[in-house]
């Protein structure tokens, strides 16, 4: 039976298609952000400014009925200005809490190297646990939770890179990259080029995704495609030129995003197609080089690692 029986995968499918229409980005890329929205995990791009980054987490916001919020990192903040603050209310004679930009369905945080580790470690935690603590009282964040976070690879000065551990908080990594020279093009005659968000619909509300996701967590993995899974990520562990090599929380974030896009293609299982495609954007921001660095160069080789091994592995037969 189909994985889209209960609930139509082809929501997802039209979600990327909206959001085509108002981003100048390619369509793997796309596929990759409502891959990994659909997985339960949130993504990490590294990207120069203006390729649309903004853009894109206000769309998928408007695309599943929720809400959107942006937050630029800079040094000076604190975790109260993602959280929010608990703030005495003299009528009620009781403190009320005002949440901060961390509620939102979708969230976009710019620059997260910018801020300090403390305030960088308060947004990890919220990403990894679902709520925030304030005031010894924890308060649940919205359900569906996106967190899209940007790193700018070309500024490093005064940044604070995130540490390897808190990289592997991040289900998946990718780079818009530019455009292509016919899409840029097309933004500089198109009649409604400031407001690209005028372009994308409603597909869907916020409960209908967040019942998408649990709908994901139900594809079949089976066992030889588990072990081909597996074989991948170990392999990170012991390849030439690795310092340190994808942890098993990199196993589960693969094995979910694998599960996201056989449900997209319409199946209750996982095919080695699904992790062969879904290996690089999901392994090589994990990995630690030895002439690790934290430069735009040092993504590329790790990619290529992650590349050689899917090539050198055999793939199984199911």
């Amino acid at each position: 039976m189909s994985a889209s029986a209960t609930v139509p995968a082809d929501q997802l499918v039209r979600i990327a298609d909206t959001l085509e229409s108002a981003l100048s980005s390619s369509r793997e890329v796309i596929d990759l952000v409502v891959t990994t929205f659909a997985a339960g995990g949130h993504l990490l791009l590294e990207d120069v400014p203006g390729v649309g980054k903004t853009t894109l987490a206000r769309a998928m916001g408007q695309a599943i009925g929720g809400q959107a919020s942006r937050i630029q990192f800079t040094p000076d903040l604190l975790p109260s200005d993602l959280t929010g603050v608990s703030i005495y209310a003299r009528d009620a004679h009781d403190f009320e809490f005002h949440p901060g930009p961390l509620f939102a369905n979708i969230v976009i945080a710019d620059e997260i190297n910018r801020a300090n580790p403390k305030t960088q470690s308060a947004m990890l935690e919220a990403m990894n646990e679902g709520q925030v603590s304030v005031d010894g009282v924890s308060h649940p964040l919205p359900d569906p939770y996106l967190v899209i976070a940007t790193q700018n690879p070309i500024e490093l000065e005064g940044t604070y890179p995130l540490p390897e551990a808190q990289l592997d908080r991040f289900m998946a990594c990718t780079s818009f990259g530019y455009p292509s020279a016919e899409a840029e093009a097309a933004m500089l005659i198109a009649t409604d080029w400031s407001n690209p968000l005028d372009r994308v619909s409603q597909v869907c509300s916020a409960e209908q995704a967040a019942d998408m996701r649990s709908a994901v967590r139900d594809v079949r993995l089976a066992g030889p495609v588990a072990d081909y899974l597996v074989t991948l990520t170990r392999a990170t562990r012991s390849h030439d030129g690795v310092r340190y090599g994808a942890s098993p929380r990199a196993s589960l974030h693969l094995a979910a995003m694998a599960r996201a896009r056989a449900f997209i293609a319409r199946r209750d299982y996982v095919l080695p197609d699904d992790v062969r495609e879904l290996a690089v954007p999901v392994l090589a921001h994990r990995l630690v080089l030895d002439d690790a660095g934290i430069d735009a160069g040092a993504m590329s080789r790790a990619r290529s690692v992650v590349e050689d091994i899917v090539a050198s592995t055999a793939v199984p037969r199911v």
